[in-house]
């Protein structure tokens, strides 16, 4: 006779473990009283995390957005910068005081 996966020459019977020892109702309620305990913190522990998960992700949002406003303004005072060399008097006429002509 094949097994119960084809496997010739094994008994269905085999791999079954007869254990006598039963378990009472009071063990069951204990292990289930257990696992319900553990069900509770890992509901807890998923909770905390999504909550983690979600203020991590504001945090990066908020370093994104501060990020790209001290680029934006770096590249106005860079402009602005630049803008005022181009401006700026030449040095031969800010080297006099104001009011003072260098005809006199």
């Amino acid at each position: 006779m094949s097994g119960p996966n084809g496997d010739p020459n094994i008994n269905i019977d085999d791999g079954i473990i007869d254990d006598d020892d039963e378990f009472n109702d009071e063990e069951y309620a204990a292990i289930d009283s257990m696992l319900d305990q553990i069900n509770s913190c890992l509901d807890d522990l998923e909770e905390r995390n999504d909550s983690l998960n979600g203020k991590l992700h504001e945090l990066l949002e908020s370093n994104r957005q501060a990020r790209a406003e001290f680029r934006a303004k770096m590249n106005e005072g860079l402009a602005e910068g630049q803008q005022q060399h181009t401006v700026q008097p030449s040095n031969e006429d800010s080297a006099q005081p104001p009011g003072e002509d260098s005809d006199e």
